[in-house]
């Protein structure tokens, strides 16, 4: 019986260090743009999954900004248009706000195959796109240890599915080249050497089994009884909670599987938040939707060992949000959607439910 593997890496971080040390001005090679996060001072953490490393950029955006909302329909050929391309000819990989100024980044990808460029874009409160320029800015890189050595594209956009900034310690989510190819990291910024982590295992009850190949989709980090945990969703979808104390090179852990939320799903982002006193997660679905859970005492679930269908952890579907594709936070009242509509993609904030 296999079971999930995931290497975490845990270094020692200088308290005082500034957000910038180590970094260099010149270009920054990012090869892929995918998952997004912010730290501190303006700081953008870049998942590159084709360069197997992680680019932090000061943005230098670091003034304080007034929440407000977004709302720009047809961001998709917005975006083409100021690449001087087609819609057809971008992904969007991630969105994310700056917490200081609460303008709205985005990771885009202009073309297909081989030939695609990363790109980033801000959009500013005023509805501005403008491109975050790459080829001279304040950066430091961080390569990833080990990185799948899958020829399959699939398998090389998956070496980072998710990453999170928390207490000057960079979450990666992905794929590894490990006997178990399953991973997470836990990176120092500044950032430090990495050592090999520590080995999860994670039961899939909807399988029926333990699994090694499917990567952590999405994750947040989320607080238990004064604890930090990781609570973190895979593809047909177990939804799964780690004791961050527990992220130790060398240790094994036995992840506990608290819910089973329906196969031939994929999940995409999840969002932690209060609201009238209560403890939620906003979770975007390929095939289930929105769902929102009840993280009210998530300690007193117990381990899923055996078979199962739905069970777990309860949620409800969020039928005022259709075809969600991405799902950020914003603020603590309100979510950044990125759907589809008329054709094409419309960003918005929304209210949290």
């Amino acid at each position: 019986m296999k079971k999930l593997v995931v290497f975490v890496s845990v270094c020692a971080l200088a308290a005082a260090a500034p957000a910038t040390t180590g970094m260099t001005v010149g270009k920054a090679d990012v090869k892929s743009a995918g998952p997004l996060a912010f730290g501190p001072d303006g700081i953008l953490f870049v998942g590159d999954s084709l360069g197997a490393q992680i680019v932090a950029i000061d943005t230098g955006d670091n003034k304080t900004g007034a929440a407000a909302s977004v709302n720009v329909q047809g961001i998709d050929a917005k975006i083409a248009a100021a690449l001087g391309t087609t819609r057809d000819q971008i992904s969007i990989r991630d969105l994310a706000t700056n917490p200081v100024s609460k303008n709205v980044y985005i990771s885009v990808s202009r073309g297909r195959g081989a030939d695609a460029i990363a790109v980033i874009l801000k959009l500013d409160s005023g509805g501005k796109l403008s491109e975050v320029k790459l080829d001279n800015v304040k950066y430091a890189t961080q390569a990833l240890p080990n990185p799948t050595a899958s020829t399959r594209t699939a398998d090389k956009v998956d070496t980072i599915t998710e990453v999170r900034y928390v207490d000057g310690k960079i979450l990666v989510a992905g794929l590894s080249n490990e006997e178990f190819s399953s991973n997470m990291r836990v990176v120092p910024f500044p950032f430090a050497t990495v050592d090999k982590g520590a080995s999860i295992e994670m039961y899939h009850g909807s399988h029926g089994r333990y699994e090694t190949a499917s990567p952590i989709r999405t994750f947040v980090p989320y607080t238990i009884n004064k604890q930090q945990f990781i609570l973190a969703a895979y593809t047909c979808t177990p939804l799964v909670k780690i004791p961050v104390s527990d992220l130790k090179s060398g240790a094994k852990i036995e992840a506990t599987t608290i819910a089973e939320m329906g196969a031939g799903n994929r999940p995409l982002d999840m969002v932690a938040y209060k609201k009238d006193g209560h403890e939620y997660i906003l979770m975007a679905n390929s095939a289930h939707g929105v769902t929102k859970l009840d993280a009210a005492h998530l300690e007193t679930y117990q381990a899923i060992t055996k078979p199962t269908d739905v069970t777990g952890v309860p949620f409800q579907t969020v039928d005022t949000l259709k075809d969600v594709r991405h799902l950020q936070a914003y603020d603590d009242k309100q979510a950044l959607v990125l759907s589809e509509a008329n054709g094409g993609l419309d960003l918005r904030t929304v209210a949290l439910p």
